[in-house]
């Protein structure tokens, strides 16, 4: 075997171990709690009172006009000059959530209103409540349109995990430059943990496009319908 097959043959065990300990966590939380974030945030500039509006809006405008990387250092770096400290872990956490939710709440906010305000007058007009016409009506139709763009986020956002690396989180880029950083062929290092990433996102496209066909099919079904 050659010596860089050897030498990716025997980092691969510790890259996917950081990957499944760290980057996946780490992608998956971010995400859950970013988009849960940008749900709250969407409803308030579409249902808000003005001030509510007018905050969420400053926080959707700082988070989408400054880098990722910023914010990070910001969070794990400056924060602590202020007297609030993060561990590496939750630092990167509460950064990419901060960063998921401001652009979800862009997403979801204009998927709400591609909805016909049709839909919301038959909904009142049947006698539902404006939290049964969001559950029952837009939302459902909604999330059909919501689904490409979400799922480019959280695409993107398992590669945007290695950001974590410059916060010290042992996520698989972490893992890479420090082997990386005892053999001294960061080519080698490098290349594999892109290929990870690679991997990882061929996945998740794959599965992106099994949920468009399976909406596509669902909103096709019910156009057909008399």
């Amino acid at each position: 075997m050659h010596d860089w097959l050897q030498l990716m043959w025997e980092s691969l065990p510790p890259l996917l171990y950081a990957g499944v300990v760290f980057t996946v966590p780490l992608t998956l939380l971010s995400f859950v709690l970013g988009l849960s974030l940008g749900f709250a945030t969407a409803l308030t500039r579409l249902f808000a009172p003005a001030p509510l509006v007018a905050v969420v809006r400053f926080y959707v405008w700082l988070i989408r006009g400054t880098p990722l990387l910023v914010q990070l250092f910001l969070i794990f770096y400056g924060l602590p000059k202020v007297g609030i400290v993060f561990d590496p872990f939750p630092a990167a956490l509460i950064g990419f959530s901060l960063n998921v939710g401001a652009y979800t709440s862009e997403v979801i906010r204009a998927v709400i209103q591609s909805v016909p305000k049709g839909q919301w007058e038959a909904a009142y007009s049947i006698g539902m409540t404006w939290r049964q016409a969001m559950q029952r009506t837009i939302l459902p139709q909604a999330t059909r349109v919501a689904v490409p763009p979400l799922a480019n986020t959280f695409i993107s956002l398992i590669k945007d995990t290695s950001l974590a690396a410059v916060l010290t989180v042992p996520e698989i880029f972490q893992a890479a430059q420090r082997i990386a950083s005892v053999t001294y062929e960061p080519l080698i290092l490098y290349t594999e943990t892109a290929l990870i990433y690679l991997l990882f996102s061929s996945v998740l496209s794959w599965g992106q496009q099994k949920l468009e066909i399976h909406f596509g099919q669902h909103l096709t079904q019910e156009g057909a319908r008399p």
